[in-house]
């Protein structure tokens, strides 16, 4: 099976030389801005890609929505199979890149668009084929999860760790958005829509990160067994979904309490099997570019167009029903609430306006 590649970055690097190893697999031409001296073709211009009838494969690594769309589309509609790592273009253009893919009867994947090195989304679509999937949520964002275990083991302040995550590569020189939440919505927004074969949209989901976070913070959930974790959410409830992102409290002893380091846990709740967890590397080139790789190899064996052919239908979100526990950080001082997560991030975003240190957090497990 020959390959197209689209970039040449870290994860890029990683998959050319997993690909290198794999004898079924050649990557035979690189899109790339400037020569890289590989044993492969080299070009500037994606119709040489896009026009050869030898390739079969699109491996898309450039990131970002544009071009990458206009990539992805194309390489489809010349009925060679995708495979992607960028999950902002995916979650923009769900419904339009699935339908190309079934249209054209060639695969589209992108396994490692969501939990790093885990095998997630593949693993989320067999379970949706067999069973009923009534919930997603976990920690999905390894910059965040780095920084919070590192604040937790070392009781040092947000702004050092998020310099040494940018020292380690964990988090960009922008690092908004892992921060904030957004890369970790980005993700359950592609879960949500393949558990439950919906259309949700990504600006329709309520997101607080965690760049208010405090060694007071720290220092109040450990006083009370518990720890802090970047979460996502998303629950199907009749015919709309209730899904946030925002800070969690977690037991210590659970296991997502003890996943740490740049590490990831995401779990699903099925209504026959029940809840299902995978857990690893969350971030990083290696882990990645091995989803990449996993991905190829399931194309050449055969597999589907997509995770799953059951038809996509837009669900709104919906955050009005079922009270939470949540915690309130305002003005120093910490309350607990119970109400809904449609109420709770409406009195976040006022208590903010005069308070913007403020911060919002979700206790699932209700006040131990």
């Amino acid at each position: 099976m020959q390959i197209g590649l689209l970039g040449y970055g870290t994860v890029g690097k990683g998959f050319y030389a997993l690909a290198a190893e794999q004898p079924s697999l050649t990557v035979k031409t690189l899109l790339t801005r400037r020569p890289r001296g590989l044993a492969c073709r080299e070009t500037g211009d994606f119709a040489d890609i896009a026009r050869d009838p030898d390739i079969d494969v699109v491996v898309e690594l450039i990131g970002g929505i544009h071009p990458a769309y206009e990539y992805i589309s194309a390489a489809l509609r010349a009925k060679k199979h995708v495979v992607t790592a960028n999950k902002a273009v995916v979650c923009a253009y769900y419904r339009e890149l699935v339908e190309l893919a079934f249209q054209n009867g060639v695969c589209l994947r992108c396994t490692a668009a969501a939990g790093g090195g885990i095998p997630w989304l593949s693993s989320l679509g067999r379970v949706a084929r067999m069973d009923r999937i009534t919930a997603v949520e976990g920690i999905l964002n390894g910059t965040t999860n780095y920084i919070l275990s590192e604040m937790t083991a070392r009781n040092a302040p947000y702004p050092e760790l998020l310099k040494q995550a940018q020292q380690l590569g964990y988090a960009e020189a922008d690092p908004t958005d892992d921060v904030e939440g957004y890369d970790a919505r980005r993700k359950l927004v592609l879960s949500a829509d393949l558990a439950f074969s919906a259309l949700l949209q990504e600006g329709d989901i309520p997101c607080v990160g965690i760049s208010r976070m405090t060694v007071a913070d720290i220092a109040w959930a450990r006083e009370r067994g518990l720890v802090w974790k970047l979460n996502a959410r998303a629950e199907r409830r009749g015919d709309a979904v209730s899904a946030f992102v925002c800070p969690t409290l977690f037991p210590a002893s659970t296991p997502e309490g003890q996943t740490n380091g740049s590490a990831n846990r995401i779990s699903l709740y099925a209504e026959r099997i029940g809840k299902q967890s995978f857990s690893g590397a969350g971030a990083g080139g290696w882990p990645t570019a091995s989803n990449v790789l996993a991905d190829c190899l399931s194309i050449a064996g055969g597999a589907a167009p997509f995770y799953s052919d059951r038809p996509v239908e837009p669900l709104a979100v919906d955050n009005r029903e079922g009270e939470r526990t949540w915690l309130f950080r305002s003005y120093g001082r910490y309350a607990i609430r119970q109400e809904t997560a449609a109420e709770a991030f409406e009195a976040y975003g006022a208590v903010s306006e005069s308070d913007p240190t403020s911060l919002l957090a979700y206790l699932p497990y209700g006040m131990l």
